[in-house]
């Protein structure tokens, strides 16, 4: 009886470690923005995967490959990182795919990151949708609060609703 309660006990502390072992989960997070122009001025401000002069925080992007995918695109960011991208799809159907091979977690606190642009037409409006997913900063358990999965969340957020909004307000403007 001893024994079986002992393996018991066993079994249980190696479930919860188990458990506890789990690591981080995938966050993905998606924002959008309506913009008061047709889709071809949209897709001709965004779509070309060697120009994100379109993101605010850029200040310079250098790149190879074009639209082809295996593109890869080196942006150095204001006020100082770089990020390094890979295209993985492209399709002039006004949508593209695209992951970070190399950024330091002190310029956006991710790991493992992938997105995916979509412009979509509406009448005389164009729908974009920026959508990403990705792991925290950190990987191991009890990440510190600037790399755990809600300053990741925050992060992308803030990015993608901050690069919207400036491209409508910009948009808009010119239509």
């Amino acid at each position: 009886m001893k024994i079986q309660l002992l393996a018991a006990a066993a079994v249980l502390l190696g479930l919860a470690s188990a458990v506890q072992a789990h690591g981080p989960t995938r966050q993905k997070t998606q924002q959008e923005v309506e913009i008061n122009a047709p889709a071809d001025k949209v897709w001709k401000a965004i779509g070309n995967f060697q120009d994100a002069s379109w993101i605010p925080v850029v200040e310079k992007t250098e790149g190879q490959g074009g639209n082809e995918k295996g593109a890869t695109r080196k942006l150095t960011l204001k006020g100082g990182g770089t990020v390094e991208e890979v295209l993985d799809t492209y399709d002039e159907g006004k949508t593209f795919h695209y992951r970070i091979s190399n950024v330091d977690v002190k310029v956006l606190p991710v790991t493992n990151y992938s997105s995916k642009v979509t412009v979509t037409p509406d009448g005389d409006k164009t729908k974009v949708v920026w959508w990403g997913a990705f792991y925290r900063g950190y990987p191991n358990n009890d990440p510190p609060a600037d790399l755990n999965d809600e300053a990741a969340v925050k992060a992308v957020n803030g990015l993608y609703r901050t690069t919207l909004d400036a491209l409508k307000e910009k948009l808009e403007k010119g239509s």
